[in-house]
C-alpha cells in the first residue's frame, strides 16, 4: 500500500534539451506535431528560449525546480518531456514507463534520477521498472498515458498505441490504483495519443475534453468518477484541447497556495467560465512555448516530471 499522496507537487524535475527537433518516428500516432517550415536550428534556439523562460517563471512562482542537462548523444528530440519516461512518488518509489519510439527510450538515464535525488534532498526507496514490456510492443508513457489522481488513487488512461491495457493494469497493480480505462478520438477520428492533453486532474478541479470520449458510457463513467472525487469540471471542447487547455498541471510552492501551470495558448483559448473555475482554484501561471507545443506535439504538462518523493531526514 502506497502512503497518501496529496494531488500536487512542490518541486519538478525539467531536462533541458540538447537536440530539440521534429521527431518523424512519434509523428504518426502525435497529431499535435508540425514539422518546422525552416531550418531546424531555428527551432532548437527558440525552444531553448522557451524552456529556460518556464523555469525562470515556475521559480519564481516558488516551485522548486531541479533542471536536468540532456545529453547530446545521442539525439534525443523529446527530451525536453521527462514526465513520459518516469514518475516520482510519496513512498519513494521511482517508476521507469515502457517508451513507444526506439528514439526516446536512451531518455530513461539513471544518472538524471541520481542527480534529482542529490541536489533536491529526495529519498528513494526503490524503483518500479515497465520498461521490459518494450520488447513484448506494449507501451505505457508515464504520465503522458496515466492523469493520476493521487489523493483518491485514481488512474485515467486514454488507451492508444502508446498506452497499452495490459501495463496499465500491472502499473495500478504495482502502485495501489483503480484503473480507468477509456478511448478518445481527435475530430479526424485518430486516437488521442496521451491522456494528459485530453484530462487533467487537480485537487479541487479536473479539465477534460468529454467530447473526445466516443463511448457515452466511457464518457459518463469518466465524469462521474471525476465528479465524485470531489472535482468541479472544466469541459474544453476539441480545439480547445487541441490549443493544449487539457494539458496543464497543478503544484504546491512551498510557501502555500496552489498554482496551476498552463500555456499562453491554452489560456488564451479559454472563454470566462472555464478561467473563472480554474482562477477560483488557485494562481494561474501561464507560459509561453508554441515551439515546444507545435514541433514537439507536448505541453506544458508534459515537461514537468513533479516530484512527489519525500526529503531525506
Amino acid at each position: 500500500m502506497s502512503l497518501a499522496e496529496s494531488q500536487s507537487a512542490a518541486a519538478v524535475l525539467m531536462v533541458r534539451p540538447a537536440c530539440f527537433g521534429f521527431n518523424a518516428e512519434t509523428a504518426a500516432s502525435n497529431a499535435f506535431q508540425r514539422p518546422p517550415a525552416a531550418d531546424p536550428a531555428g527551432p532548437r534556439a527558440a525552444a531553448l528560449a522557451e524552456f529556460d523562460a518556464a523555469v525562470s517563471s515556475l521559480r519564481r512562482a516558488g516551485v522548486e525546480v531541479i533542471v536536468a542537462e540532456d545529453s547530446a548523444e545521442p539525439p534525443k528530440p523529446d527530451a525536453v518531456f521527462p514526465n513520459n519516461w518516469v514518475s516520482f512518488h510519496r513512498d519513494g518509489r521511482v517508476v521507469l514507463y515502457p517508451m513507444q519510439a526506439p528514439s526516446r527510450r536512451a531518455e530513461r538515464r539513471e544518472s538524471l534520477i541520481e542527480a534529482l535525488a542529490r541536489a533536491g534532498g529526495f529519498h528513494v526507496s526503490g524503483t518500479e521498472d515497465l520498461s521490459y514490456r518494450e520488447a513484448q510492443g506494449k507501451f505505457l508513457e508515464g504520465t503522458g498515458s496515466l492523469v493520476l489522481d493521487r489523493a483518491a488513487r485514481v488512474a485515467y488512461a486514454c488507451l492508444s498505441p502508446r498506452t497499452d491495457l495490459d501495463v496499465l493494469g500491472e502499473f495500478a497493480q504495482r502502485l495501489d490504483y483503480d484503473p480507468v480505462a477509456f478511448e478518445a478520438f481527435d475530430r479526424r477520428g485518430q486516437p488521442i495519443y496521451h491522456t494528459n492533453v485530453l484530462l487533467a486532474v487537480g485537487t479541487g478541479f479536473a479539465v477534460v475534453c468529454a467530447e473526445s470520449i466516443a463511448d457515452p458510457r466511457q464518457r459518463a463513467e469518466v465524469l462521474s468518477r471525476l465528479s465524485a472525487t470531489g472535482h468541479a469540471i472544466v469541459e474544453i471542447s476539441h480545439a480547445q484541447m487541441a490549443a493544449f487547455a487539457g494539458n496543464c498541471l497543478e503544484l504546491t510552492p512551498p510557501q502555500g497556495g496552489r498554482l496551476i501551470v498552463m500555456s499562453e495558448t491554452a489560456w488564451d483559448s479559454l472563454r470566462g467560465p472555464q478561467r473563472e473555475i480554474l482562477a477560483g482554484q488557485g494562481t494561474v501561471l501561464r507560459v509561453a512555448i508554441p515551439t515546444i507545443e507545435s514541433v514537439g506535439g507536448g505541453g506544458i504538462r508534459c515537461m514537468l516530471a513533479e516530484v512527489h518523493l519525500p526529503k531525506r531526514g
